[in-house]
């Protein structure tokens, strides 16, 4: 089902957010991203959680580190400067 995320992935969910996210701001921040990023490119949350965590490591190594910085700027800034780094890593085109 598209959007879902089934249960055997879950194991790696819970490892990238407990080795990851440590804070409930960097929490609220990762969510609020991983959902923006969604919209802009039209997809599912879960896609796009797939895309920044799983077959990347954008969520781990960018957002969650430069929350404090990135969470400063307004949304359009933020969604296009990880747009900018997933064209970077080649996760887009």
């Amino acid at each position: 089902m598209p959007g879902v995320v089934c249960l055997s992935e879950m194991s790696t969910i819970d490892k990238i957010v407990e080795d990851s996210i440590q804070t409930p701001l960097e929490l609220e921040f990762a969510v609020f991203c991983i959902e923006n990023v969604a919209i802009r490119l039209g997809i599912s949350g879960a896609d796009a959680y797939e895309l920044l965590a799983v077959k990347s490591d954008i969520l781990q190594s960018y957002i969650v580190p430069c929350t404090d910085v990135l969470h400063t700027q307004g949304k359009d800034y933020i969604v296009e400067d990880i747009l900018g780094v997933m064209r970077e890593r080649g996760i887009l085109e």
